[in-house]
């Protein structure tokens, strides 16, 4: 089943393997039609620039292993999420908009994008990523 991690063997493994799922998850997002919202290409090239920074070798430390990386990266995410939302409105729910986000990318991160066609209903952009139910 894929998004099991019971294949890898190594540590290194399963970091590779999230570097080679977040290449080929970019170029699928690259492939799409732009959104013409530029709300929403913003948000889309800011997503594409996170992603793509995590998995530059560049961008972390020598004595920092990618797997290190994956484990701890979205930490800082979280914490940043929460900085932002803790100034958003209270009634504009901002915990649950980003729990609703992150729920999203857990399963986009959980599926194969060439292996799969599926639409995950995210709350936040009008288009999808190329998936559909």
């Amino acid at each position: 089943m894929c998004g099991d991690l019971e294949e890898e063997k190594t540590v290194d493994d399963v970091y590779t393997r999230f570097v080679a799922h977040a290449h080929q998850f970019m170029s699928q997002m690259r492939r799409e039609k732009r959104n013409p919202d530029p709300v929403h290409a913003h948000l889309d090239r800011m997503f594409r620039q996170l992603l793509s920074d995590s998995t530059d070798p560049n961008r972390a430390p020598d004595e920092m292993s990618g797997y290190q990386r994956l484990a701890m990266e979205p930490l800082v995410f979280a914490r940043l999420a929460g900085f932002i939302a803790a100034h958003v409105p209270l009634q504009e729910d901002p915990l649950r908009r980003v729990m609703e986000a992150m729920m999203l990318g857990y399963s986009e991160g959980e599926i194969e994008v060439s292996d799969h066609d599926h639409d995950h209903g995210d709350p936040f952009h009008s288009h999808g990523h190329g998936h559909s139910h």
